[in-house]
């Protein structure tokens, strides 16, 4: 079974890159291929979700609960858990087993899934990557131990581990409307992620002997079942990140007293694990308006140098949450403030903890980024509907909801480089941001990197840009992904591509995504278009499992666009940006001419119109005695014409006439001064690099004066290679200048600037005359040549 369904993902993905990328609806043609519709590309729309993009009549998910007990062993550098898990089948199928997440085990030497990876000899080693490549392999001793697995009695359950994935034999089968409960006893050795990486473990500080620890993915979590893939239950190797299911978690950590504790959700017992000092303040931050210590930096110092052997429970709630994570430090300088979002009206704590090595940064910017970032989010997406949100120093960067672990120390003297504080910022803002996506708008990060990174990196930079003009933004604007799309081919994949098939995997999972989306807002569909249609996309899909196409859906069905060539060629394919300015032809108007001037066409009178070839329609029809034609039995249908077609009348086909022909009628002085100083410019322009965009041009004239003009990338629609564009100006165009404010990822700028000095810049005439109304040019109207009946002297 299990191989069963490897085969089938990945074919299914191996069809969908191969159809969206290679197959072309008219292929070897310089049109058709890259406005078609995505069509077969995208999955059919049923009742689970729509061809809106909307959420189905009969949408399902399922749902999971957990009450937690956490033990901390400092000593050991040990978890034990014991959890009771209630999961809700809302499916509308029977199962007979459910799987869950062991993804500790990617510490395991033995049982981990990232060890088929490829690897080298690097001219610089550490123990840690001989260890693990140490043969034969040997029990590391990290891993999750499971101690007991039961039912709600306390009954045995079968179980089986493969890597980081358990599967649950269920005593019955799981119909659709019940629930099954659990229990999972276990425990781990915690690891030193400084060493042997991974999103949770341990730091240690050698200065003062203390760890600060992250505690994410630490307990058995159960998988995603959806309608559109059953159990997702691939490998965790460390990269493609998490798919995770909705519910109430309760959790109670008993850790070393002087230890601080943050985690997903409300602490329920501030009472008992605060100093009476430390919750007045809490109380005090609950209400103010700047960041209020909770626990001060003395009192961390303070606590550095004790290790407490008495031991406190800390219990925190979450409810409609996809996961949970916590830390815990003595270490800890705590800060808070409350925030109010405009859109709800929700009262949030925004937080910061961080030991004193971030103090002169994170005291002074952490929690206002914090609360910057809900803030922001709120008015591009959903209003964020939590009641806290945590920034905690660590180091690193992972999120999870309602708290997440960030980076930013100063220098031992306190000062810090700007390069550091915007970093920090940034990934306080990244990280933050993630509440939003996956953690509320619940997308496979499994699957698909970038549809949390992507879309949570371009809500970043919009929250970088509001939180300062001159913020230094590294993902979002169109020319920071150009050296990426630049790559050679064997170094680039879409988009849609799995995540653990990508190569260059930040600028394809993270920069890519935000910068297509941030061209979206700022260049094809404009600012109110897209912003209505985005938030459209978060509000249809906040607390439920969106799948690509449900975006691509609902950006097209909330602001009328079509976007299909857009997902086609940023999202399936490789190719650059790369629109030259070929060639500039400029005339002026030839004044004198005197369109009077006729020319003379000979022409004879038009033969019968009748098919020069008897098809075999026409044959039957006349041999088959059962049908009868119209106008053989109705006289007054027979015309001039039915017997000129029938050889009945004389018209004498070889005679030649003549008729003049003149090009419009020729201007007045008056006119003449008009367009005296008119000048034409035609553009041609070539797409070389193969994905279509739209013609932005600054033209800048000899005056000094400017003008801007863009064309929608639907100029290429019947070209997708070359196309022309012609414009007419009563001043002399001095250059021309191709995308000029590098919006469309371009990736050569050396091939979109024409100037009239440059080699070729020459000047030819055209003839201008006034419009007159040709004989002809009413549709159906007199040609204005001789017709059969006039030849005849028929009337």
């Amino acid at each position: 079974m299990k191989l069963k369904v490897v085969i089938l993902s990945l074919s299914v993905f191996a069809y969908t890159g191969f159809t969206a990328q290679n197959i072309q609806n008219n292929p070897g043609s310089n049109h058709g291929n890259r406005f078609e519709q995505l069509g077969t590309i995208l999955p059919t729309p049923n009742i689970y979700r729509t061809a809106s993009g909307a959420p189905g009549h009969g949408y399902w998910q399922n749902r999971a609960d957990y009450n937690i007990s956490a033990f901390l062993d400092e000593d050991k550098r040990n978890l034990k858990g014991s959890e009771t898990v209630t999961y809700y089948n809302n499916s509308p199928d029977e199962l007979d087993y459910i799987w869950l997440q062991l993804d500790e085990n990617e510490h395991s030497s033995i049982r981990n899934a990232g060890y088929d990876a490829s690897s080298v000899i690097r001219p610089s080693t550490t123990d840690q990557q001989l260890k693990v490549s140490e043969l034969p392999v040997k029990d590391n001793g990290y891993g999750v131990s499971l101690e007991k697995v039961t039912d709600a009695s306390g009954n045995p359950l079968k179980y089986t581990v493969n890597k980081t994935m358990m599967r649950i034999d269920l005593p019955k089968v799981l119909k659709k409307g019940e629930k099954f409960v659990f229990k999972v006893d276990w425990n781990y050795n915690i690891s030193n992620r400084m060493k042997m990486g991974g999103r949770g473990g341990y730091e240690n500080f050698p200065e003062d002997g203390n760890d600060l620890y992250t505690m994410a993915q630490w307990y058995p979590r159960m998988c995603v079942y959806s309608d559109f893939q059953g159990w997702q239950n691939h490998q965790f190797t460390g990269r493609g990140e998490f798919a995770l299911v909705f519910g109430d978690f309760k959790v109670s950590m008993n850790v070393p007293a002087d230890h601080i504790v943050g985690g997903t959700g409300e602490c329920k017992n501030y009472d008992q694990v605060l100093t009476s000092d430390q919750l007045s303040r809490y109380k005090k931050a609950e209400n103010a308006a700047e960041p209020i210590e909770i626990v001060t930096l003395d009192e961390a110092k303070k606590a550095e140098k004790n290790h407490s052997k008495q031991r406190k429970t800390w219990v925190f709630e979450a409810k409609d949450v996809r996961d949970f994570a916590w830390t815990s430090s003595r270490k800890f300088v705590w800060d808070g403030m409350r925030v109010t979002i405009p859109e709800n009206n929700n009262k949030v704590m925004a937080m910061s903890f961080y030991p004193k090595e971030s103090y002169g940064l994170y005291r002074k910017f952490s929690t206002k980024a914090v609360a910057h970032t809900i803030k922001t989010y709120s008015e591009f997406t959903i209003p964020y509907p939590y009641p806290v949100a945590q920034s905690v120093e660590a180091s690193n960067g992972m999120e999870y909801p309602m708290i997440c672990f960030n980076f930013g120390r100063t220098e031992k003297d306190g000062t810090y480089s700007e390069g550091t504080k915007n970093g920090m910022i940034g990934v306080i803002i990244h990280e933050v941001g993630h509440n939003f996506f996956p953690m509320i708008i619940n997308s496979d990060e499994r699957q698909w990197a970038w549809m949390d990174e992507g879309l949570n990196t371009f809500t970043e930079y919009l929250t970088e840009e509001k939180w300062d003009n001159k913020f230094p933004s590294k993902r979002g604007p169109a020319w920071t992904i150009v050296d990426y799309m630049k790559l050679p081919k064997d170094q680039l994949e879409p988009i849609m591509s799995n995540s653990e098939n990508i190569v260059q995997y930040g600028p394809n999972a993270y920069s890519k995504p935000a910068t297509g989306l941030n061209i979206l807002r700022e260049t094809i569909m404009g600012r109110e278009l897209f912003d209505k249609a985005f938030k459209t996309y978060a509000k249809r899909w906040a607390f439920k499992h969106p799948e690509p196409a449900d975006l691509f859906r609902t950006m097209e069905d909330a602001s009328g666009e079509d976007l299909d060539w857009f997902w086609r060629g940023w999202f399936y394919g490789t190719d650059p940006v790369d629109i030259a300015i070929d060639k500039v032809t400029v005339a002026v108007p030839n004044l004198d001419t005197d369109p009077k001037a006729a020319a003379e066409v000979k022409y004879q009178v038009e033969k019968p119109l009748v098919n020069n070839f008897e098809d075999l329609s026409k044959i039957r029809n006349r041999e088959d005695k059962n049908i009868k034609f119209y106008v053989d039995g109705d006289k007054d249908a027979q015309d001039f014409y039915y017997r000129y077609d029938r050889g009945q009348e004389k018209v004498d086909n070889n005679k030649e006439y003549t008729i003049k022909t003149e090009a419009g009628v020729p201007l007045d002085a008056k006119d003449k001064e008009k367009f005296r100083n008119i000048t034409g410019y035609q553009i041609d322009f070539v797409n070389k690099g193969g994905l279509v965009m739209p013609i932005i041009l600054e033209f800048t004239f000899e005056d000094g004066s400017k003008l801007y003009d863009k064309s929608a990338a639907q100029i290429w629609r019947l070209n997708e290679q070359k196309v022309s564009k012609t414009y007419y100006f009563d001043k002399k165009v001095k250059s021309i200048q191709l995308d000029p404010m590098r919006e469309t990822a371009d990736i050569d700028t050396t091939n979109n600037l024409w100037t009239s000095t440059g080699s070729g810049a020459q000047t030819s005439k055209f003839q201008l005359f006034k419009q007159k109304q040709e004989a002809g040019s009413v549709r159906g109207g007199s040609t204005g040549k001789v017709n059969p009946m006039q030849a005849a002297g028929k009337s």
